[in-house]
């Protein structure tokens, strides 16, 4: 890597840096090579390490770098192909999703699903109604031996009314039947939403990245009999997914 210094340019010095700095990686770094520390970085091209920071953190954005546990910053592979196709007679796990379930348990959902649940409050108490329990079921998503996103799927009991839980069900057995009772809906259609976000710890770990790092949230509403019959929030690697709409209006992840 050069040791040019960076002139006055119109532009933030770290946008600047974010430019020489990607030219780097095109011309001297291979895939998956750790880049020199910080302070060698800050060093070659004069800039201060905060400068610096931002500069690796607009790259790491764009999918060009990655932090990774105990290793460090690594030059990041092409972004992989994944469809998110929003289908609007299909429930999650009906077809060939490419989601595994891994866990279900009943839980309180956050504040923001619980009104996209159509919950309503007490005034004054902020209590929402919703029919308990409500069933979280977590799947991962996989691409090419890579886990590429993370979902909480949040289901009230009114929308699994025969799912009947023995005492001694696993996670995973219990994510399978709810999916399975959900799909005995009709399905009216999807709402869905998609924005940037940073990794809760639970999904960074499961999507081998940093606590904080720059994730896409697509948040999707199941429509049955004219109510929110489920609430699913997927977070997807930002490293790794780049998002297109196709001609039909479908979401779709591809490389």
């Amino acid at each position: 890597m050069g040791t040019t210094q960076l002139e006055a340019v119109p532009e933030p010095k770290y946008w600047h840096l974010k430019t020489v700095l990607g030219e780097a990686l095109d011309s001297e770094f291979q895939v998956g090579e750790i880049l020199p520390n910080e302070r060698e970085l800050a060093a070659r091209f004069g800039v201060a390490r905060a400068t610096l920071r931002q500069a690796l953190e607009q790259l790491e954005l764009e999918g060009r770098l990655q932090r990774r546990r105990g290793v460090g910053t690594t030059v990041a592979p092409p972004r992989v192909g994944v469809d998110v196709s929003t289908a609007r007679h299909r429930w999650p796990a009906a077809g060939d999703d490419n989601w595994q379930a891994v866990d279900c348990a009943a839980a309180e959902p956050p504040v923001a699903v619980l009104r996209l649940l159509d919950a309503e409050s007490d005034a004054g108490t902020g209590a929402a109604h919703v029919d308990r329990p409500v069933y979280v079921v977590r799947r991962l998503r996989a691409t090419h031996g890579q886990a590429v996103a993370a979902e909480q799927l949040y289901v009230p009991a009114s929308s699994v009314p025969g799912l009947v839980v023995p005492g001694t069900q696993s996670g995973t057995a219990l994510a399978h039947r709810v999916l399975r009772e959900l799909e005995r809906l009709p399905l009216e259609g999807q709402d869905r939403a998609v924005e940037l976000g940073s990794a809760r710890a639970d999904d960074a770990k499961e999507l081998d990245r940093l606590p904080g790092a720059p994730v896409l949230v697509v948040t999707t509403r199941y429509l049955s009999g004219g109510r929110t019959a489920a609430v699913s929030v997927a977070t997807y690697r930002a490293d790794t997914c780049r998002l297109t709409f196709g001609d039909a209006g479908d979401l779709r992840i591809a490389s």
